[in-house]
Order: structure tokens, then C-alpha cells, then sequence
């Protein structure tokens, strides 16, 4: 259960800083439908996108995504301040409108191993293999080796082949090095598209996981033809001990029911809000457990090792496409080592944490962590939502 009765934050916490100068977009689930509805948030109404735009993917493919979101707003559903506050999973009227992720459509992707504390971290994985006790030692070793600070390295180039030749030497190369330092981001899927939840959800790990964490993000709204048109929060949720058995196991590790969580909305970007603020962002978590434990960290995007552009073009064009646009998660520079239960075991989740990222320019993504195989199953699929938008005459 929540460490509180009122675990999701208020709505100015939950909001942007600047909420009123923020073209928000995002989904409802509008139960007069029984789906999901796009909608557009302006002066504290939630306004629906439909039927001009029957999906967020198609809202992000217009040529000015802020002046089509403005022209379309139409049937306003409530007021924000209601349906925030018919979020939360445990207290939801299932008779009024509440949030989901704000994406539907779109491929939800993730990058890996773009900050340099959190390569370690996955080398530390690789060769503990799951043993805390081993990664403690492991990450003692490195540190003490490399200095524990590559930001200066710029992948792909000679000094990052220089060091790749160190590390071949000194019997410490990895494959989570080779795409944290070499010319190719690690991209990969994170969940299918609709099955990704939003703000005042549970978000799940394994049962048989024993060493998983959050991952704090940004993620790009990226248009099907690599436009990045705005951002979103996202918690890529990571079980440590089954990705450091075998990198192999990454989709294990990393897509489970209810693992992903973006939210609460996309904000787009427009003349006040661009990718230089992304470039720029810091973004904050913290952990709250039943047991006491608290943990605050953050992770500042101004020391990510790939450009957020670069990212986007090695994850779409000639090379790779994605007609109904994609998120990608940009990676994080968050690798909790503080001990929970015992000195030398480091961070792993437990059952009714509180998880909140939290971004001044995106507002806070809060969650409340669950076992994978006990929280609400995903039966909404593609198929759902054709035969949903058919129904309303949205297709």
C-alpha cells in the first residue's frame, strides 16, 4: 500500500512550474466511451482533441503540433484539478474521467548507457552477474581504476578509442563500454505502444527480481519523420540482477506489465519551451518506502555523453522508420548504491514505494511500486482501440 493517503502530489506539484505558459497534451480515459481520449489542457480545462485528431500520434505528425493542438480543442471534459485528482489507481472513480500516459501510437524506445556513472553501473552488472556482494567490490576496483569520471569523452572519437584500448588492457572491456563510449547507441524497445502507464499508476518489478531500481528520464516526442516535437517524463524501470546475468536478458529485465510509466503530460515544444531546455534539464527522484526509507537523487541532463538530437538520428531515418512517431527514453545518470536493508547490498525496490521524477519544465511523473504479475493487467491493445475509435466514428 502507499506510505500515505495522499501519496500523489498536489496538482501545482504535479504541474510544470510554468503550467500557464505550457502547451500540455496527453490521454483521459473518458468512461462515457470506455477509451482513451486525446486532449489538450487550457486555462485549467482538459479539452478534447477529438474528433480532429483521434490520437496524440496524429496531433504529433501535423506540421505545427502547438497550432493544431490550439485549433482542435473542443468538448471540454472536466476540469484538470478533478481529473488529476481521480488519478491516483487506489482511490479512482472508475465512473469519471482520469489521466494515462500521454502517448498512444507511438513505439516506446529507450536508450541505454548515456551517462557515465551509469555505464559503470552496467559494467558492475555484466561481471557480478547479479552478486551484490561482487558489484560493491567491482565498483570499488573501477573507480579506483578509472577515476570514475568519463564526461569528457565524446563517443565515437579517438580519445574514446584510446580508452577502449585501456580497458582491453587492463581485462575490464564490456559491451555496456562499447556503447557507452563507441560510435553506436545502445536503442532499444521498451514497451509496445499503449501499454505504458501514466502518473498515479501502480508500476510493477518481477516478483523473482531481487535488485531493480528506477530510472529517472526524459523522453523525446519524436514525429515520424524525426522531428523532435516535445518532451515528456519517464520512469525506463530496470531489474539489475536479471540484465547482469546476461545483457541477453535485457527485454526480461526491462519490459514487464506495468514497467514503464511516462507522464503526466507531453509538454510541446513552442517558442517558450524547445530542446536547449532539454539539454539543460535536471531531473529529480525520490523514493519513499512503508519501511521508512526515503531517497532523493537527481540526474542532470547536461552531462549525458550523446547529444538528445544524436540520439534521435540513430533512432529514426533512412536506416529505421516509425510511422506513427516514437518515444525515446534518453537514459539517466541515476545508479542508486545507497544501502536499504544491510550495509553492502545496495538499493532494490519493495512493495509500495513511492516513486516521483520530478522536472521543473515537466511537472511529476509519481508511482507506486507493485509487483509486475499483481498489477493491473494490459488487455487494452491495438485491436481495443480500433474497435473503441470505430465505434465513436473517429476512424
Amino acid at each position: 500500500m502507499p506510505v500515505t493517503d495522499h501519496w500523489l502530489p498536489s496538482l501545482d506539484r504535479g504541474l510544470p512550474t510554468d503550467a500557464a505558459d505550457a502547451l500540455l497534451v496527453g490521454r483521459v480515459w473518458d468512461p462515457r466511451h470506455q477509451g482513451p481520449t486525446p486532449v489538450v489542457v487550457l486555462d485549467g480545462e482538459v479539452r478534447s482533441l477529438a474528433p480532429r485528431h483521434a490520437t496524440i500520434s496524429d496531433l504529433v505528425e501535423q506540421r505545427d503540433p502547438v497550432a493544431a493542438a490550439e485549433a482542435a480543442a473542443a468538448e471540454v471534459i472536466g476540469p484538470l484539478a478533478e481529473i488529476y485528482a481521480n488519478t491516483a489507481f487506489d482511490t479512482r472513480d472508475r465512473a469519471r474521467p482520469w489521466l494515462l500516459a500521454p502517448h498512444d501510437l507511438q513505439a516506446v524506445k529507450a536508450a541505454g548507457v548515456t551517462f557515465a556513472v551509469s555505464m559503470i553501473e552496467r559494467v558492475i552488472e555484466e561481471r557480478a552477474r547479479g552478486d551484490l556482494d561482487a558489484a560493491a567490490h567491482l565498483r570499488a576496483t573501477i573507480l579506483d581504476r578509472i577515476g570514475g569520471d568519463l564526461r569528457g569523452i565524446r563517443p565515437g572519437s579517438p580519445a574514446a578509442a584510446e580508452l577502449k584500448e585501456f580497458f582491453i588492457g587492463e581485462g575490464l572491456w564490456s559491451q555496456y563500454l562499447e556503447v557507452g563510449i563507441g560510435p553506436d547507441a545502445e536503442i532499444f524497445t521498451k514497451a509496445m505502444p499503449l501499454s505504458s502507464r501514466g502518473t498515479g499508476e501502480q508500476i510493477g518489478v518481477l516478483s523473482t527480481s531481487t535488485w531493480n531500481n528506477p530510472e529517472p528520464e526524459v523522453a523525446l516526442v519524436v514525429a515520424s519523420d524525426g522531428r523532435a516535437v516535445g518532451a515528456t517524463l519517464a520512469n525506463d524501470v530496470n531489474l539489475r540482477d536479471v540484465e547482469g546475468r546476461s545483457a541477453l536478458l535485457l527485454p526480461k529485465a526491462k519490459d514487464n506489465n506495468a514497467s514503464c510509466a511516462t507522464g503526466p503530460f507531453i509538454r510541446l515544444f513552442d517558442e517558450g519551451f524547445g530542446i536547449d531546455d532539454v539539454r539543460a534539464m535536471e531531473v529529480s527522484v525520490s523514493v519513499a518506502g512503508v519501511d521508512g526509507f526515503t531517497m532523493v537523487a537527481s540526474s542532470d541532463m547536461r552531462q549525458i555523453s550523446r547529444d538528445p538530437l544524436e540520439l534521435v538520428r540513430q533512432l529514426i531515418g533512412p536506416h529505421h522508420q516509425y510511422p506513427d512517431g516514437a518515444i525515446l527514453m534518453m537514459g539517466t545518470l541515476f545508479a542508486p548504491i545507497e544501502d536499504r536493508d544491510a550495509p553492502g547490498k545496495g538499493f532494490t525496490h519493495k512493495v509500495g514505494d513511492v516513486v516521483s521524477i520530478r522536472s521543473e519544465q515537466l511537472g511529476t511523473l509519481t508511482d507506486v511500486v507493485a509487483h509486475s504479475e499483481e498489477c493491473e493487467p494490459w488487455t487494452f491493445g491495438l485491436s481495443a482501440f480500433m474497435r473503441n475509435l470505430s465505434a465513436r466514428g473517429l476512424l
